[in-house]
């Protein structure tokens, strides 16, 4: 690991936090972030300048509103990066933000990001490969599984209970016979991609009574709550006769457009499909026309392949899409959760231990 030394031959591990600065400051006040960051341990020099960060536009935003630097202050900015060895999150949560840190900073040697999934950031931050061999990165995941799980769960629901339906009887006030809703208890749901969020997913369907079967990218151990494993290359297979499908794979090599037209087509017209990914896994042209064509009752996404979704696309007229602006994985604990995370894996880095959910960077190039 990389060290500096102070002026009393002290080994110095500099910890830098450039995320945008919340109301309540991750969940303390600057001083008492600080405070928790260096009493990991005494060789930790913590530095939390709030005067040099931007403001969250709201609960855990890591981008932030920019705030303008004086000369003074960009210089000091400039100066912190250059010492810093581990960063928790980077300038502007972007790509060219991470890039910038990387290439100023001579000593990093681990970034501890925000996202659930990061390799998206890392391939366009167009690291070197000196670069990706020098530093570790972890990613954000935890935090954001069980909200996701819980908006799978609600997309499920949603249209096993037609709300769709009732939303529009209710706006023409109309009052039609009964009919009967379908039950998700007993459903047999295909969850595509198993990592920490899929599992959770598959965790909260199994409880309601759901038949979990899950797709993973590599073959793995049992997972618990799924009754049945199938590899990515089978997905079509997997989907044949499915009454839903909710996707949790990143956006990586092999995952590009998989849920495509002849996948859609395994699945039953009354299947529904979630998506709390990435946009990029499902080819929204032949997911709009199969729902156009009453080939599905219904989706619900948090993601879309390009976001904001563009004000052309299909989706935003289908009345049997449930539109979410990727928001759907923030809560009001999130940054504290974060900052917990953070400081757990700290004091792993600093004892020589495996860091929780590290990213492959040689795979991410």
């Amino acid at each position: 690991m990389g060290a500096r030394l102070t002026q009393a031959g002290r080994t110095v591990v500099t910890v830098f936090v450039p995320l945008a600065v919340p109301e309540g400051h991750l969940g303390g006040n600057a001083e008492e972030i600080r405070g928790r960051i260096a009493a990991v341990h005494p060789r930790v020099e913590a530095h939390y300048e709030l005067e040099l960060l931007p403001i969250q536009r709201w609960v855990a935003d890591h981008s932030g509103k920019p705030r303008r630097r004086t000369a003074a202050g960009e210089r000091h900015w400039r100066e912190l990066l250059h010492v810093t060895e581990v960063a928790l999150g980077f300038p502007g949560d972007s790509s060219e933000g991470l890039g910038d840190l990387v290439r100023s900073a001579p000593d990093l040697r681990w970034v501890q990001g925000t996202a659930a999934g990061m390799a998206e950031q890392v391939r366009r931050a167009s690291l070197s490969a000196g670069e990706r061999r020098r530093i570790r990165m972890t990613t954000g995941s935890g935090p954001h599984a069980l909200p996701l799980a819980e908006f799978a769960l609600v997309g499920l629901l949603a249209f096993a209970k037609d709300v769709d339906r009732l939303n529009a009887l209710k706006a023409r006030r109309r009052w039609p016979p009964r009919w009967p809703m379908r039950m998700l208890a007993g459903q047999r749901i295909i969850v595509v991609g198993l990592g920490t969020i899929g599992r959770e997913v598959a965790r909260l369907l199994h409880a309601v009574g759901c038949e979990v079967e899950g797709v993973q990218r590599r073959a793995t151990g049992r997972v618990p709550g799924v009754t049945r494993l199938w590899l990515l290359a089978d997905l079509s297979t997997a989907l044949s006769g499915a009454d839903g499908v909710v996707l949790t794979l990143p956006d990586a090599p092999g995952t590009a457009g998989v849920v495509n037209a002849r996948a859609l087509a395994a699945l039953p017209p009354h299947a529904v499909v979630v998506n709390v990914g990435r946009g990029t896994v499902v080819d929204e042209g032949a997911l709009a026309a199969a729902l156009v064509g009453g080939r599905l009752r219904g989706a619900a996404l948090d993601v879309t392949a390009h976001e904001p979704l563009p004000a052309t696309s299909m989706l935003w007229q289908l009345p049997q899409v449930l539109l979410s602006p990727h928001t759907a994985a923030l809560t009001m604990h999130e940054d504290e959760q974060l900052l917990n995370l953070f400081v757990d894996n700290l004091a792993r880095y600093l004892d020589g231990r495996p860091l929780r959910n590290l990213v492959g960077f040689q795979r991410s190039g």
